[in-house]
């Protein structure tokens, strides 16, 4: 090391090392971290795994004068700036991965007791991929004065990082590699049993009545009401098999899976992203609308042709659109939305989607974005407020995580958030599946009803994959 990168270690707080992880599959890599803090997150082949915590961020509700956002934005920005990392082999800065609750205000109790108002880690290690390319490892640690500086804690971390890798590669029977780190098709699990209980139908039904009732008063013009359903299982399931599950039948949805603590987990299969920022750049998705896929390729096509001329999918599409760019306005330049909904396919649902790019003006965070559009009217409803008061009155469960921002942002403003749909929360032997509708004008409880059991479906076949079934 010469004198001049010595003396810029030195100055940091952090140090990080990156490098190719041969053979490093992102599963194992989870497993090999034990329990959490770990997480992953996955967009088709790409994908983030992480684990450990080097610092914890976290905020309640009325702790910060400028809200939850602003709050966790700020409490970030005391711990580290841009600056605070130093390392080699091109180490990225800081991203910071959690999320926040639907609403602020509940109890952090039960099975959301291990998930406050808003929570975020710097993780430790993380592990970046690409399907056929070899992943990336990045693994930090605090500069420890008193343990000899930065130079003793380069070498600390060289050797912890040569030992990761090590523990990380791939050997096959044969004694070959595979550098990507892909694993080989898991072998069924186990059954485990369980026993189930969910929203009562005669509930549901009236609660969608109401909120016809609502929209046809001028209380709302829209609302999302949403459901449960309870998994209690004989044995605790490892949760890595549920998310590596999830993945493989999800690859056009957002894949998350956020772990805090030992027994605690939220995991989902997201449709859209309610903000990404990069360079100062925005970009997002209103999704909403919906039909099955289909049985077969012309079934699929026939119900995408039904979903583009229904007039009540379009008009629950056209309330989340432009509420969106309505509310991104103050904020944003240049903002520019698709003309016309197209249809987005995925494993088991069709929805509308609309694509929303805007440029920021320099110093607009992802976070400043986000604490304008959560919660959009794809997981709330319309008028904010009404909506969110209707959800008090006849929602007889607490979301928590349910349909709140999920996702990473850096020190530079960038970020990706998707809001936690298609979900599980787990606590031990418990798991809570969420799924919603979105009720306007025209609704029928019963198509309503139908419709959430197929948002059941990515987390059920999950789980039914890891020995529930």
């Amino acid at each position: 090391m010469n004198p001049a990168n010595a003396a810029a270690i030195a100055q940091a707080r952090v140090l990080a090392v990156t490098g190719p992880a041969v053979g490093a599959d992102p599963m194992r890599f989870l497993r090999r971290a034990g329990a959490g803090p770990r997480g992953f997150w996955a967009r088709s082949e790409r994908w983030i795994a992480h684990s450990g915590a080097l610092a914890t961020v976290s905020a309640e509700e009325g702790t910060h004068p400028g809200g939850l956002f602003s709050g966790i934005e700020a409490n970030a920005l005391a711990l580290f700036d841009p600056g605070s990392v130093q390392g080699l082999g091109d180490a990225p800065g800081l991203r910071f991965f959690g999320g926040f609750a639907f609403r602020p205000e509940y109890p952090t109790a039960d099975l959301w007791s291990g998930f406050p108002p808003a929570l975020f880690h710097v993780p430790a290690l993380e592990l970046v991929g690409v399907a056929g390319e070899v992943p990336v490892l990045t693994v930090r640690m605090l500069v420890d004065p008193e343990g000899g500086g930065a130079e003793a804690t380069l070498t600390r971390l060289l050797t912890y990082t040569g030992r990761i890798c090590r523990e990380l590669e791939a050997v096959g029977e044969d004694g070959s590699v595979d550098p990507t780190g892909w694993s080989p098709k898991a072998e069924p699990s186990p059954r485990v049993r369980f026993t189930r209980d969910e929203t009562e139908r005669a509930g549901w039904d009236a609660a969608v009545k109401n909120a016809l009732d609502a929209i046809s008063e001028g209380r709302v013009s829209k609302v999302v009401l949403a459901r449960t359903l309870d998994l209690v299982t004989e044995r605790r399931l490892d949760p890595i098999d549920v998310v590596h599950h999830l993945w493989q039948e999800n690859r056009g949805s957002h894949v998350f899976y956020f772990e805090p603590e030992e027994g605690c987990a939220i995991a989902g299969a997201a449709p859209e992203t309610v903000t990404t920022v990069s360079g100062g750049r925005f970009h997002a998705t209103a999704v909403a609308g919906t039909v099955a896929r289909g049985a077969n390729p012309a079934e699929q096509k026939q119900f995408a042709k039904r979903l583009l001329a229904s007039e009540k999918e379009g008009m629950e599409h056209r309330i989340a659109l432009e509420d969106m760019v309505a509310r991104l306005g103050p904020l944003a330049d240049d903002i520019e939305a698709q003309p016309e909904p197209h249809v987005l396919t995925l494993a088991r649902l069709q929805h509308l989607e609309t694509e929303i790019r805007a440029r920021l003006p320099e110093g607009t965070s992802a976070l400043t974005v986000l604490e304008a559009l959560h919660p959009t009217p794809a997981v709330c409803g319309l008028p904010r407020d009404a909506a969110l008061e209707f959800l008090d009155e006849e929602e007889p469960f607490e979301r928590g995580w349910y349909a709140g921002p999920v996702g990473w942002f850096d020190l530079d403003g960038n970020g990706v958030f998707v809001p936690a749909l298609r979900c599980a929360v787990v606590q031990d032997l418990r798991w809570r599946l969420f799924a919603g509708a979105g009720i306007v004008e025209g609704s029928d409880p019963g198509l309503e009803w139908d419709e959430t059991n197929i948002k059941f479906e990515p987390m059920l076949r999950a789980l039914a994959a890891s020995g529930v079934r």
